[in-house]
Order: C-alpha cells, then sequence, then structure tokens
C-alpha cells in the first residue's frame, strides 16, 4: 500500500515530520518497508497483513496515525460536495443479480454530460506518485477513491452498454472478453462478470472490458460500487493470472457502508472536476447492520498488559481508531466495532489494540511462565524425539516444498503413488504435491556434494500426500533419511574413511525404534536395490540404494545414495514408551563366543532366535561381535562372531551348568543352520 505524506495530511493533522512517522507506524504493527522523498513529498509504502483490509485505504492509515499521535481526523475532508443524495431511482436500467452469494450488493450511478479530458495537475501528481499512471479525469477520479477509501470502482461508457439492464451473472461457457489491457479472454461458469443485453462488459472484481471503457468521447457513465464474494474474485484473478488494485481489495473483503459512501465521494468529485450530472441511482442488495458490541475489562488490560494504562489513554486510543466506547461501571467498556473491523472478535483483540497504540516498547520485559512437560503424548511429541535422535546421532534436518515438480518424481525406480496435481500452480516447479519426500533429498544431497561436502546425512519428517480416486487426498507424517559420502575420522593407524552403505542406514533405524520402545521389527529383501521395513505385522516403508541410472540424472558421479521412507504413523502405533528399569547384576557373568562360516542369506535374527531358544533361561545377553567377508571366506558365505553372556540375578553360575547349554547351542546352529564353527 503506498501513499503519500500530503496525501495524508488531506485527512488527519501530522505534526512529525515524515521519518519519525514512519517509525510510529511500523513500531505500531503498519511495517514501512520503504519512505522515499519524491517531488517535494514522501512516499511511504507499507506492508499490510491480510487480516486488515481496513488499510489498504488512505482513510484507514489517517485512523492508525490519529491513535498513535493522538491527532484527530479531518471528517470535513472526507465529504466531498454532491448537489444531490436523494435522485430519481428511475435510471432506465435494470439491475439483476443471478446470485445474492456472488454480488451482495450492486449500486449504479447514471451521471450525464460528463466532460471527459486530463486530470487536474494536484490529482494527476497525486496518483502518479504512488505509481498509478494518469487515464482522463473520470478514470483518475475512480482510482483516487479506490485508495482514499479501499473502495474498488468501474466506470462504463453508458452509451457502448448495448441495453437496457446490467446483469450480475456467472459467465457462459466459452464466452469471451476483452479487457482494457487488450488481452483477449475465455470465460466460463467460474468467472463472475458485469453483462450488458448481449456480452460481458467486464470481469467483476478483476478488470473491466475495452469496449465500454471511458475515453474523451465518452459523455454518459455507469459509475459502478459495488460488494462481490471475495472467493469468486480470487479464483477468477488466478484463472487469468491477472492481479489489479482492485481485486486485491476485493479478495479481502470490503465493508458495504464504505462501498456505497465511496460511490457518492466519486460522484462529487465527478460534478466537480468532470461536470457530471447525476440523473438516477439505483442499488440492488442489502448491507448487513449486524452490530458487534464487546465488554473491556480495565483489570483484564492491566493484568496482560502488566501495565496500569489510564482509562482516558484507553478510551481515546479505541475511539481515533473508530470504535465507539461507553462507561459501563469504574472498571468496564462497552465497545461497539466499526463495520471495517472483521478482524475484532473478542476482548483480546481490543487489548491487543491498546498495546499497539500505547506502544509494545512501553510495555515491561518478562520471561513467559514455561511448565516443563515431561509426559510425550501426541505424534508432534514422538516426532520431535526422534528429530533430537537423529540430531544426535550426526544427520542434519532439512525441510523442503510441499509442492513439486512432477518430472522430479521420473526416474528412482521406486514405487510412488501417483501425485496430487495442483489445479492453477503459480510455476512449473509447484504442479503436483509431493508423494514422497526422497526426491527432493535426494536433490539436497546432490546440491550439498556440488558444494564439495564429502559427507551429506540428512532427514526430514513432514506430511506428503496421497491420491485417491474420487475423495480428497491422504495425508500421511513419514521420516525420510539420506545418506551419502565418507565418514572420516584420524586414527593413530592413519585416517580412516568409512562409506556410507545400508547397514548404516539400517543400524539408524534400529535407533529409531529402540527409542519408541519397539522390539518387533524386521527388514525383508525384496530386490537387490531395495529392502521392505515391518514394524509387527505392518509394512511402514523401505530402505534403498538408488540405481546408477538414477544416480546419473542427479548428477552424482562415484558415490552410493542410501534412503529410506518411513510411515510415522503406522510406525508409532507400536510406540511403547513405558520405559522398565532393571538393576545391575550383583554376580560375574560368564561369556562365551561363537566364531561362525554361515551362507550370506542367513539373518542375523535367526541366529539370535536359535542361542536364545537353546540357551535356555541361563542366557542373559547374545550380540554380534564381529563380521567378516574376504578372500579367507568361500564365495556365498560370511564370518560372524557373537558373544554369548550367562549370568543369574540370584547366584553366581559356575561353568559346569554353562557349558552343556553351550553346547547344545553350538549343536543346534550346526543343525538348523548348516553353520560351520570355527
Amino acid at each position: 500500500m503506498k501513499f503519500t505524506y500530503s496525501w495524508l495530511k488531506d485527512f488527519v493533522e501530522v505534526k512529525i515530520p515524515a521519518r519519525s512517522l514512519a517509525d510510529k507506524l511500523t513500531m505500531a504493527g503498519l511495517e514501512v518497508t520503504s519512505l522515499e522523498e519524491k517531488d517535494g513529498d514522501f512516499v511511504f509504502e507499507i506492508e499490510i497483513t491480510s487480516n486488515r483490509p481496513d488499510w489498504l485505504s488512505v482513510v484507514g492509515i489517517a485512523r492508525e496515525v490519529a491513535a498513535i499521535t493522538g491527532s484527530k481526523i479531518k471528517v470535513s475532508s472526507c465529504k466531498f460536495q454532491v448537489s444531490s443524495r436523494k435522485p430519481s431511482k428511475n435510471t432506465g436500467i435494470e439491475i439483476k443479480i443471478e446470485d445474492k452469494k456472488d454480488c451482495s450488493l450492486y449500486t449504479a450511478k447514471i451521471i450525464r454530460d460528463v466532460l471527459v479530458g486530463p486530470s487536474p495537475e494536484w490529482l494527476k501528481k497525486r496518483l502518479e506518485l504512488i505509481g498509478c499512471r494518469s487515464i482522463n479525469n473520470v478514470v483518475d477520479i475512480t482510482n483516487y477513491v479506490l485508495f482514499t477509501f479501499g473502495e474498488p470502482l468501474h466506470a462504463f461508457d453508458l452509451d457502448k452498454l448495448n441495453t437496457d439492464s446490467i446483469n450480475i451473472r456467472r459467465a457462459r461457457a466459452g464466452e469471451k472478453i476483452t479487457t482494457i489491457d487488450e488481452k483477449e479472454r475465455i470465460l466460463d461458469e467460474g468467472v463472475l462478470v458485469i453483462a450488458d443485453k448481449t456480452k460481458p462488459v467486464a470481469i467483476a472484481g478483476v478488470m473491466g472490458g475495452k469496449d465500454t471503457e471511458v475515453t474523451e468521447l465518452t459523455k454518459n457513465i455507469l459509475l459502478e460500487a459495488a460488494i462481490f464474494n471475495p472467493v469468486v474474485i480470487r479464483r477468477a484473478r488466478q484463472k487469468f493470472g491477472i492481479q489489479t488494485d482492485s481485486s486485491y481489495r476485493f479478495e479481502r473483503g470490503i465493508d458495504a457502508r464504505v462501498a456505497i459512501e465511496a460511490s457518492w465521494q466519486a460522484l462529487g468529485l465527478i460534478e466537480s472536476l468532470a461536470c457530471g450530472k447525476l440523473s438516477g441511482e439505483k442499488s440492488i442488495g442489502t448491507v448487513r447492520d449486524s452490530k458487534k458490541i464487546i465488554s473491556l475489562n480495565l483489570l483484564s488490560i492491566n493484568k496482560i498488559l502488566g501495565k496500569a494504562v489510564p482509562c482516558a489513554k484507553i478510551k481515546n486510543s479505541l475511539q481515533h481508531l473508530g470504535f465507539k466506547v461507553a462507561t459501563k461501571s469504574k472498571d468496564k467498556f462497552t465497545v461497539t466495532i466499526p463495520s471495517f473491523r472483521q478482524d475484532v472478535s473478542g476482548e483480546i483483540d481490543l487489548i491487543e489494540e491498546v498495546a499497539r497504540i500505547t506502544g509494545y516498547e512501553s510495555l515491561p520485559v518478562s520471561l513467559p511462565s514455561v511448565r516443563h512437560k515431561l509426559n510425550i503424548e501426541n505424534t508432534k511429541d514422538l516426532a520431535s524425539q526422534i528429530k533430537n535422535l537423529l540430531i544426535g546421532l550426526g544427520l542434519s534436518e532439512v525441510i523442503t516444498y510441499s509442492l513439486i515438480d512432477r518430472l522430479s518424481l521420473d526416474g528412482f525406480n521406486l514405487n510412488f503413488s501417483s501425485p496430487v496435481e495442483v489445479q492453477n500452480p503459480l510455476s512449473k516447479e509447484q504442479e503436483v504435491l509431493r508423494p514422497t519426500l526422497i526426491p527432493s533429498l535426494s536433490k539436497c544431497v546432490a546440491y550439498n556434494l556440488n558444494q564439495k561436502q564429502s559427507l551429506v546425512n540428512i532427514f526430514e519428517i513432514a506430511k506428503v500426500f496421497l491420491k485417491r480416486q474420487n475423495s480428497l487426498p491422504i495425508e500421511e507424517l513419514v521420516l525420510s533419511i539420506a545418506l551419502c559420502g565418507q565418514k572420516s575420522a584420524l586414527l593413530e593407524n592413519g585416517l580412516v574413511k568409512d562409506e556410507m552403505t545400508p547397514l548404516h542406514l539400517k543400524g539408524i533405524l534400529e535407533n529409531v525404534f529402540k527409542s519408541l520402545g519397539i522390539t518387533k521389527y524386521s527388514f525383508d529383501s525384496i530386490n537387490a536395490f531395495c529392502v521392505s521395513v515391518r514394524v509387527g505385522d505392518d509394512v511402514v516403508g523401505m530402505l534403498a540404494k538408488l540405481q546408477k541410472s538414477t544416480l546419473n540424472m542427479l548428477d552424482i558421479k562415484n558415490r552410493d545414495l542410501i534412503v529410506s521412507e518411513i510411515n510415522l504413523e503406522k510406525v508409532l502405533k507400536h510406540a511403547n514408551l513405558k520405559k522398565q528399569f532393571t538393576p545391575l547384576s550383583f554376580y560375574p557373568a560368564i561369556l562365551r563366543d561363537i566364531s561362525l562360516l554361515l551362507k550370506e542369506d542367513i539373518k542375523i535374527d535367526d541366529v539370535y532366535s536359535i542361542v536364545r531358544e537353546n540357551a535356555g533361561n541361563l542366557l542373559n545377553q547374545v550380540k554380534v561381535v564381529d563380521f567378516y567377508k574376504g578372500k579367507q571366506i568361500p564365495a556365498g558365505f560370511k564370518s560372524l562372531t557373537i558373544s554369548c553372556q550367562y549370568r543369574l540375578e540370584e547366584r553366581t553360575l559356575t561353568e559346569a551348568e554353562v557349558d552343556p547349554k553351550h553346547a547344545v547351542v553350538l549343536s543346534a546352529l550346526t543343525e538348523k543352520l548348516g553353520a560351520k564353527i570355527r
């Protein structure tokens, strides 16, 4: 939103320099993003939040300035003299609204004998300073009223309208209109139009038609002021890929009272600057007069702000902002909310207004009261726990976009779901919702390798979107991990490099499951490159080594990229965070190591099962302590050393008790797995 210092002064008494005013506005929540001295004036540009459409006008800004500086609004400056506010209702034109949901209010003023020509210098300069090109006095007046009051108006050349009626309706499929930017646009049923007897003459709330624009030959005009459905306007604007000052304001909502008053103000200017004469006025639709009244307690203000704000200060601040304040008792007010403040719905909103105008910098600073929470209760807490674990394991978290390029899913040779398409993507890079995180993480890995990073271990926890027939897509929370590169460590023997492999990623996932209290999980081979991950009876995800063709596509040379994607919602169903602590044993353990030569396809879980099954209750722990594949090992086999720890909690074991059990374990491994004891 742009405006000039002199323009603002028309509506409020400002006695401080422009730069000081910019600072005060910024501190009150109206961030001044630029202040430029130009042609003897100052041009302000303010960032407007989406919940404050009333700030999209000079009058709206003037209210804020009046409250911040304690000045008065110049009410008289908002009133242009109009010859008569009671014109004939017989305009000679009938107005029809096809659906009141699309257009709740439409007013038309018929103004005749207009002298169209250049605008006066003051008007031309004011518009051009904020970047609006001067066209002629009538069009400039509609633009001036738009920026002053926030209500978009449109003037049609009455003599070019082919009708005795104006119809506000949805476009027919295939209808065409050439807009004032001289582009032909094809319409459909989703677009609201203003139409005469034969054709659309404007895309409602977005842009007028070329055929009925006001030129120097125009003698009679129809001045439109309306309230359109913000959703319909936004969809039309997105469809045609155009953004106008009118659509920007309609999308955020227009106050109907402002629309009516702005129309009269525009008429006053047209009478004054273009010699037009009002011959008729017609209005269709209603202005809802639903007053919102909120009770404001002084004690609540002082408690929340941590400061005693005087009653007079509270009352003045709110009244300057347009609120009507009545004193109910010593410490209570009754506040009537003006129709242009759609964002205020409760007492806390009013307290925020008091804080803004009082000045945040004047409020006492204190640390927030935080209650430490030890219990992990929901998915968000569990996801946070997993993030902390992965960061502790040396991985880095990344955050990627939910919208991706469709082509980025190609070439991974993984079974991704069909993506959900975006109807009106802003760019090719945002045309579908991601069904997986793996392509985005793979791109992050490739980018970091190009930055000469030797090790890229990253993860992301985010939602993916799965397509469903004839229904809304499903959102699922997933954990995706990507490992690539070498981990280097300088030891006594020199520099040791550890290349990332699927086993590293398997270990990370095992740590994740362990932290969640999950003990029943497995990894089942699908093919040479991919392993499915199962928790309980559920397949929860996969672990894969990307194929060379995929790595070439990502421009990753001479590296392996290991990825995994786990459905967290399925995993978290099995989480068991109840901890059971066991005291350390008072008695020593007896250790027995077993070196085995096994076939390569035998799982370590099978080895563990046989050991536990045959060692009985004497076995306290079993684990792998060494693994080897090399020249000394025959092809198709692997060497494994496991350590069995035997211990009882109530007494010291003897070798005479352990040896027979251990012999049974060795025998079972040989018979059931065909293992050779080394």
